[in-house]
């Protein structure tokens, strides 16, 4: 497929995604219109927060079913439409005491309601939203959810809070945090132990890393897929904090065989 055009809907409140930075990327390595808007979110009508509302999931074991959201969950969603910094004062992960307590969606529900509430998509036009709702999809193999960073085809999902949370830390920070929970001990200091390991909240290198998931998302869109199998290639789907950040900030580059594809479409 052959892309004339990409949107990109920003998601203001994590400023770190540095949008013009990633204009000027794509503009280097794609001969592309690019057109910038505001949070997709934003303006949505009541019957419309509902209906996002309805693609939370809160049991990361049993398979999205759909559902009629409580009222606590519209007024949250709303809060959210409204200002989605509200997030910020949601459980993390790393804080909750029960998975449930953390704000999720399933990421192909997601996906279908924004593409019901894009007017008119063409398969020249790429649209790819920003939001820091933590996305999720669910896994067959291990029947759960898991966190997702990136959500492919059009229109494509790129979740901050994903990105942040889905690859997993090192094994040595999850024994050391668990022992400090163990003792009633917040994990402040083995975060700091572990300094530059992985991504956090309004990391400054997030915009970097986020250059590769728009690399996946166009790829997927104009051949079909997506993911490259070597770490030395920023179509990795990377597993491990430490292999996101190695593709993509230490090598930085695509493997031979993405490259050719790459310079074909310019």
């Amino acid at each position: 497929m052959k892309l004339k055009k990409i949107i990109l809907y920003d998601e203001e409140s994590i400023p770190e995604i540095k949008i013009s930075d990633l204009v000027n990327f794509i503009k280097d390595n794609f001969s592309v219109e690019l057109v910038i808007k505001g949070n997709f979110f934003q303006k949505l009508e009541n019957n419309d927060i509902n209906s996002l509302a309805g693609t939370r999931i809160f049991d990361i074991y049993k398979k999205y079913n759909t559902f009629e959201p409580e009222q606590k969950t519209i007024e949250l969603e709303r809060k959210l439409c409204t200002n989605s910094s509200f997030m910020e004062n949601t459980t993390k992960i790393e804080d909750a005491k029960n998975i449930s307590d953390v704000v999720m969606y399933d990421g192909f529900e997601m996906q279908k309601f924004i593409r019901e509430n894009i007017n008119y998509i063409t398969n020249d036009t790429l649209h790819i939203i920003f939001t820091n709702r933590l996305t999720c999809t669910f896994d067959d193999t291990d029947s759960r959810y898991h966190g997702r960073a990136v959500i492919c085809a059009n229109p494509a999902i790129i979740s901050t809070t994903g990105i942040i949370e889905a690859p997993a830390k090192s094994k040595e920070f999850y024994i050391q945090a668990m022992e400090s929970k163990s003792q009633g001990l917040d994990i402040s200091t083995v975060k700091t132990m572990h300094k530059g390991e992985f991504l956090e909240y309004h990391d400054k290198r997030l915009s970097k890393v986020i250059e590769g998931y728009i690399l996946q998302i166009i790829f997927y869109n104009i051949t079909g897929e997506s993911f490259c199998e070597y770490l030395d290639c920023r179509l990795n789907n990377a597993h491990w904090q430490r292999d996101l950040l190695y593709s993509q900030i230490e090598v930085s580059k695509l493997c031979k065989k993405h490259q050719n594809i790459l310079d074909m479409q310019k």
